[in-house]
């Protein structure tokens, strides 16, 4: 997935900010707790907000992520 993301990010980056959770550090507990994280990948779509808009448990290919992010307001 590291390269999917990594794409996403190169091509989304200006517009979409991507945070990468570390999952073995202690310190990510309550974001995992907040967003549901139960295995790994897991990906969270959040507005300005902070409200969740779509997640993707599992493996997930990048025209998925692409249909979301086409539904955001620029």
């Amino acid at each position: 997935m590291q390269p999917i993301v990594n794409g996403l990010e190169n091509e989304y980056g200006s517009d979409i900010e991507f945070v990468k959770i570390n999952t073995d550090d202690p310190n990510s507990a309550a974001a995992k707790q907040e967003y549901g994280f139960r295995y790994q990948p897991y990906f969270v779509l959040v507005d300005a907000e902070g409200e969740v808009l779509q997640t993707w448990p599992g493996y997930t290919e990048a025209a998925l992520f692409e249909a979301a992010f086409a539904t955001l307001e620029n």
